[in-house]
This record gives structure tokens, sequence and C-alpha cells, in this order.
């Protein structure tokens, strides 16, 4: 198996087991693995796009989150 691949599959596990107030924090880091899988002309498969687009989302609802009112 590929470096890329095990680190894939290593923060995969990471993200699925945070809890949901905390699992956006991974988002930078898949990013980056997102760039190298892209960096090496590898396709991103649909569920890491799935999964990026939902930290991402989460990312931007906990920073509302933390808006004074």
């Amino acid at each position: 198996m590929h470096e890329l691949d095990t680190e894939l599959d290593r923060l995969q596990a990471l993200i699925a087991a945070a809890g949901p107030e905390t699992r956006y924090r991974h988002e930078p880091q898949l990013r980056r693995l997102i760039a190298r899988l892209r960096e090496e002309d590898r396709a991103v498969p649909a569920h890491l796009k799935a999964l990026h687009a939902t930290l991402l989302s989460e990312a931007i609802e906990a920073e509302f989150d933390n808006m004074p009112v």
C-alpha cells in the first residue's frame, strides 16, 4: 500500500473516532492529503471529497458558535 493511502486511512479512522464537536479540526490535514493526491495525479475518491466538505461545513459552523452575541 502506498504511504499516502496509509496516511489517509489513519486520518479517516481518527476522524471517525473523534466527537462531532471536534472532528472538524482534522480538516486542514485532510485538505493537505487531498492536495497530495492531486499532485500525484491520482483521483480523489468521492467519499473523501464528501468528508472534506462535511468537515469544512462543521469548521464554519464551529466558528459561528464561538462568536459573541
